[in-house]
C-alpha cells in the first residue's frame, strides 16, 4: 500500500476545520513534498518527522513522498500536524495498519527524539472535531486535560511516537486523561478594601450589572486602580458557552493555566501603557494571534494611565468596543476573534497629577486640556460611565475595612440585576443591557415615556449629548432600574444615568 490518510484539525483564529492528512509514496528520487497551503512550521515538519520516525526505531521509506493536507484551499498553520503526518507516512509505507486510526483525530508536535509535545489551541481543535462528528481524538499528554473538557469525545493521550505505533500495531493502551481536579476557590482583591469613594463604588456596580464601559478620572491615590481591579470580583461566573469561548482564546494564545479546566472566572487584562497596537488588538507574523482585547473577552480590559497609551493603540479599540468582534487581515490570511469586553479607563486629570487635586495643580488649563485630549471624543463617546473621583479624606482612609460592603454583597445585587435583564431580553438573543441595540429601546414596548426622558432629550437637542450617548444613557437607566428592582426606569433613573455619563455625579 502506497497511500494512507489520517485525520487532523487546522485552526484559523479560534475556528477549527477538519483536515485530512494524505500520504502517497511513489517510485523516484527520495524527497518529501508538502502541499495544501502549509506555513513555515509545516514546511519544517518533514525534517522533524523524519528524525522522530528514525529515532523511534521505525524504517524511513526512501521513496518520493507527497503529503497533502485537505482541503487544499484552507491555510494550515503550526506544528499540530506532525503526529498525523508521521502516522500517515508510516501507514502509506506499509509499516502500520491504520485501521485503528480510522475516524480518529490525531494531534501533536514531534520532537526529534520522537517525543510528542503539547500544542496551542487543542480545545477549539477538539471542539471542531466534535462538531464534525468525530468521537475519538489522540492528543499529547500535556493537552489531555484540556481536550477532555469537550463532552461527547473520547480522549486518549500519547507521550511518544513509539507509544502511538505500539497502539496501532499491537493494541497497547494509550494514556488516560488525568481526573478533573476541583477548581481552586477564587482569591482576589475585595471591594471592602476600597476606602470611601461611594460614587466610584456605585459607578462600578452599575457598570458590572449592565456590562457598561467605565472611565475613572481623579488624582493619584483616589482609588482608581483599586476599583478597576475589583470589577471582576463583582461579575458572575461564566456560563458553559462563554467559558468555552474564553478558554479557547487562551488556548490559542498559549496562556491556558495548568490543569486544562474551563476558565469560569471573567478574565482580567491590564496591559502596560507602552503596549503596541498588535498587542492590544492582535497581530504577529503569519496568522494574527489574539490581543489583549480578545483575551479579555467576557471579562475586563483595564487601561491604567490611559492618556499615556499611544493614540493609535487607543483608537484601534473603537471598532471592537462597538461590535464586540475584531477582524484582523494579514498577507497570510484573515481571521476574526471575539472581543466583547468591558473597558475600564483610569486617568489623572493633568500631567503633574498632584495627589491633592486641583488645589495644588501646577498645570495650565491648556496643559490639562491637552493631556485629557489624548482620549479622543469618539473613544470617550463609547464609554458609558464617566466619573470624577475626589481625593480620599483621612476619616475615610482610617475607617474600618469591615464597614464597607464586600464584593460578595455587591456581586449578589449584580447577579440579580443581570438575571432580570437576561429574562427581559431573552427573546432578542441579548443578555446584558449594554448589548441591546439603541433603536430597539426607542420603539414600543421598550420606549420610555416623554416625561421620563425630557431632560435627556433636551441635552440631545442642545448638542451636549450625542445620539450614541442618548442610547447609552437609556441602557444605563435600565441597569439602574434592574439594580433597584423596578420593571422600568423612572425619571430619577434617567437622571442618575445622565450624571454617570457626563461626569456630573457627586
Amino acid at each position: 500500500m502506497s497511500y494512507a490518510k489520517v485525520l487532523c484539525v487546522g485552526l484559523v483564529g479560534v475556528t477549527g476545520h477538519l483536515v485530512e492528512v494524505e500520504a502517497d509514496l511513489a517510485a523516484g528520487l527520495p524527497a518529501v513534498v508538502i502541499s495544501g497551503l502549509p506555513d513555515t512550521a509545516l514546511h519544517e515538519a518533514r525534517d522533524r518527522v523524519r528524525a522522530a520516525v528514525v529515532n523511534s526505531g521505525q524504517r524511513w521509506p526512501n521513496r518520493r513522498i507527497t503529503l497533502n493536507l485537505l482541503p487544499a484551499t484552507l491555510p494550515k498553520f503550526g506544528s499540530a500536524f506532525d503526529l498525523a503526518i508521521a502516522a500517515a507516512l508510516l501507514g502509506g509505507s506499509g509499516e502500520l495498519p491504520l485501521l485503528p486510526l480510522e475516524g480518529v483525530v490525531v494531534l501533536g508536535e514531534l520532537g526529534l527524539d520522537g517525543t510528542v509535545r503539547p500544542v496551542r489551541g487543542v480545545l477549539p481543535m477538539v471542539a471542531a472535531a466534535a462538531r464534525a462528528g468525530v468521537e475519538r481524538v489522540i492528543v499529547p499528554t500535556g493537552n489531555a486535560a484540556e481536550a477532555a473538557v469537550i463532552p461527547g469525545v473520547r480522549v486518549r493521550a500519547v507521550d511518544t511516537l513509539h507509544r502511538l505505533v505500539s497502539f496501532v500495531r499491537d493494541g497497547s493502551p494509550l494514556i488516560e486523561p488525568p481526573p478533573d481536579a476541583p477548581a481552586p476557590d477564587p482569591v482576589g482583591p475585595d471591594l471592602a478594601e476600597v476606602a470611601g469613594q461611594e460614587l466610584g463604588r456605585r459607578a462600578l456596580e452599575v457598570a458590572a450589572a449592565g456590562g457598561h464601559h467605565i472611565a475613572l478620572l481623579g488624582p493619584p491615590g483616589a482609588g482608581k486602580t483599586m476599583l478597576a481591579e475589583r470589577l471582576p470580583s463583582l461579575l458572575p461566573e461564566l456560563d458553559d458557552d462563554a467559558a468555552l469561548e474564553v478558554t479557547a482564546l487562551h488556548s490559542v494564545a498559549g496562556l491556558l493555566p495548568p490543569g486544562g479546566r474551563l476558565l469560569r472566572r471573567p478574565p482580567f487584562q491590564a496591559p502596560h501603557h507602552t503596549a503596541t497596537v498588535p498587542s492590544l488588538v492582535g497581530g504577529g507574523s503569519g496568522l494574527a494571534r489574539p490581543g489583549a482585547v480578545s483575551l479579555a473577552h467576557r471579562g475586563v480590559l483595564f487601561l491604567d494611565e490611559a492618556p499615556e497609551f499611544s493614540k493609535g493603540a487607543l483608537e484601534a479599540l473603537r471598532q471592537p468596543l462597538e461590535n464586540g468582534r475584531i477582524h484582523l487581515s494579514r498577507s497570510g490570511g484573515g481571521t476574526e476573534y471575539p472581543a466583547r469586553t468591558q473597558l475600564v479607563l483610569a486617568a489623572n486629570p493633568c500631567p503633574c497629577a498632584k495627589p491633592s487635586g486641583d488645589a495644588y495643580c501646577e498645570c495650565s488649563p491648556l496643559a490639562r486640556r491637552r493631556y485629557l485630549g489624548r482620549l479622543s471624543g469618539p473613544l470617550l463617546d463609547r464609554i458609558d460611565v464617566q466619573v470624577r473621583l475626589m481625593p480620599v479624606r483621612a476619616a475615610e482612609l482610617m475607617a474600618s475595612v469591615g464597614d464597607a460592603e464586600s464584593s460578595a454583597t455587591v456581586a449578589a445585587r449584580v447577579a440579580a440585576a443581570r438575571r432580570a435583564a437576561a429574562t427581559r431580553w431573552a427573546g432578542l438573543g441579548r443578555r446584558l443591557n449594554a448589548e441591546v441595540d439603541g433603536p430597539l429601546l426607542r420603539r414600543p414596548p421598550w420606549r420610555l415615556p416623554a416625561l421620563v426622558t425630557a431632560e435627556l432629550r433636551g441635552r440631545l437637542d442642545s448638542g451636549s449629548l450625542s445620539a450614541r450617548g442618548f442610547d447609552r444613557v437609556i441602557r444605563m437607566a435600565w441597569t439602574i432600574a434592574d439594580l433597584d428592582g423596578r420593571d422600568r426606569p423612572d425619571r430619577e433613573d434617567v437622571r442618575e444615568a445622565i450624571q454617570l455619563r457626563t461626569g456630573e455625579a457627586a
